[in-house]
């Protein structure tokens, strides 16, 4: 497959992957503790990590490889956190627009400080995906609160997906190994000092963390082909999926403006991949 192919699959398929995912962890978290929550589903997520890079016998990786998924880590947990959190307080999208939005910009931004060029249509491409992200995700009924879980979930997101992209290409599974001992340590011991670990929907849990490790294999898959800024927002148009699982299956209704939203998101994406 193709450069072009690569980061344009994988990165649908991260933000698919992820946009199933929070829909699930969204609703774990109406009866689960979003800390208990995140902890059970990294602890699961680093099992299978560990497992993948085992059987697929991928090479010892370096320090630096390590260093990096290590502060994924940092990032991942207060994102993954602060989104479930929000996503708990309302309906689904309440915060997925701003904190999609933030995690995509950031990784754009660090791709032009390190020297990436983007043409006027990919730069046109990711305006317009993040707009449509915008009007899909958004909810008029959104207060302070939510936005600066939105704010904080978006910034954390975006340092993971910085952090992940400087892994070099045949470094993936490691990597996230290190990302989800360091998350996955956290939340385990806020958990183990409040809710504890016990779950009541167990199944939305485990969920959310297959989804979500699948979402980061295919991110790492993206990014590692240079691209970083074309996968960051390919892989962050996921709130349109957490939207239409929303629709399907909790019947939420879409507004005018998120109609839009979804038709825009989706004009985007050839734009991007044009110039990916």
């Amino acid at each position: 497959m193709t450069e072009l192919g690569v980061v344009v699959t994988a990165g649908l398929g991260a933000a698919a992957a992820f946009g199933a995912g929070d829909f699930s962890g969204g609703i774990a978290t109406k009866r689960d503790p979003v800390v208990r929550v995140v902890a059970l589903a990294h602890l699961l997520s680093l099992a299978l990590f560990v497992l993948l890079a085992l059987v697929t016998g991928e090479a010892t990786p370096r320090g630096v490889d390590l260093m990096w998924g290590a502060l994924a880590g940092l990032g991942g947990v207060v994102g993954l956190g602060a989104l479930y959190r929000g996503l708990a307080l309302g309906p689904m999208g309440t915060v997925a627009a701003t904190s999609a939005v933030l995690a995509a910009a950031l990784p754009v931004l660090v791709s032009v400080l390190l020297g990436g060029r983007l043409g006027p249509v990919a730069l046109l491409g990711m305006a317009l995906a993040l707009l449509g992200v915008t009007l899909l995700s958004r909810s008029p009924t959104e207060g302070r609160g939510g936005l600066g879980l939105a704010v904080l979930a978006g910034v954390g997101f975006g340092v993971f997906f910085v952090m992940l992209g400087q892994t070099r290409a045949g470094s993936v599974f490691w990597p996230l190994v290190l990302a989800r001992v360091v998350s996955g340590g956290v939340t385990l011991l806020l958990t183990l000092r409040g809710p504890g670990l016990r779950p009541r929907a167990a199944g939305p849990i485990a969920g959310s963390s297959v989804l979500d490790a699948l979402g980061n294999v295919l991110f790492v898959v993206a990014a590692q082909t240079g691209r970083l800024a074309e996968a960051s927002v390919l892989s962050n148009v996921y709130p349109a999926f957490t939207v239409l699982l929303a629709l399907v299956v909790l019947r939420e209704r879409l507004r005018p403006d998120q109609w839009w939203g979804l038709g825009v998101t989706l004009l985007a994406v050839p734009l991007i991949a044009a110039r990916a």
